[in-house]
């Protein structure tokens, strides 16, 4: 087996760095070797395994301390090390969208970008409530009441009104964007936009 790059080697960064250098350099050099963007690049797609590798392994504190104490030796011996033993993760999909968010559409997933229409999970529902001291200890429950958004009872969620209900957009058939493939030196490439028929509406 070939020898290990020192992760921190890998990243780019000192021994001490905190959690957001890391992941400032781990975002940096992902967005340059992302397989995606070098197709053809067997050298790049190794190299974005080894900066993932590498990020995985310092990101997370259990498994830092044991590299920094043990190095590759203390990883591979507590079943941590190499691509198969990415702990938290199931792959590298499940990083970058931890790392970019929105931006999944940059490297092949985003399904809001592909339609604006999609249901979208909604906001977390918080609220306070006043205990006092021995049930905060001994545990209580109690019913609380929050409010939250409900289907309209007039649209049902259609956002037309009326008995005649919504159209869909002939163009997009309710997608809200519109795909176009075209035939450049490097092979067929996709682009969807919004639809301009609708404005992207559906």
């Amino acid at each position: 087996m070939a020898d290990k790059r020192d992760y921190y080697e890998v990243l780019g960064v000192s021994r001490s760095a905190t959690d957001d250098e890391l992941k400032k350099a781990y975002r940096q050099l992902a967005r340059q070797y992302h397989p995606d963007l070098h197709p053809d690049d067997p050298t790049a797609e190794e190299k974005f395994k080894e900066i993932t590798e590498a990020y995985e392994v310092l990101s997370n504190s259990d498994k830092r301390q044991i590299y920094d104490q043990y190095g590759h030796e203390g990883l591979d011996n507590n079943g941590m090390g190499g691509p198969g033993g990415m702990g938290g993760f199931s792959d590298v999909s499940e990083i970058l969208e931890s790392l970019f968010g929105g931006m999944g559409g940059m490297f092949g997933g985003g399904t809001r970008m592909n339609n604006p229409n999609a249901p979208r999970a909604g906001r977390d529902l918080q609220t306070s409530v006043t205990i006092d001291f021995m049930d905060a200890c001994n545990g209580k429950s109690q019913n609380v009441q929050v409010q939250r958004m409900e289907t309209c009872p007039d649209c049902h969620g259609s956002g037309s009104a009326g008995d005649g209900g919504s159209e869909v957009c002939p163009d997009c058939q309710g997608r809200g964007t519109v795909k176009s493939t075209q035939r450049t030196p490097f092979g067929m490439i996709s682009s969807s936009k919004p639809c301009p028929h609708c404005g992207g509406k559906g």
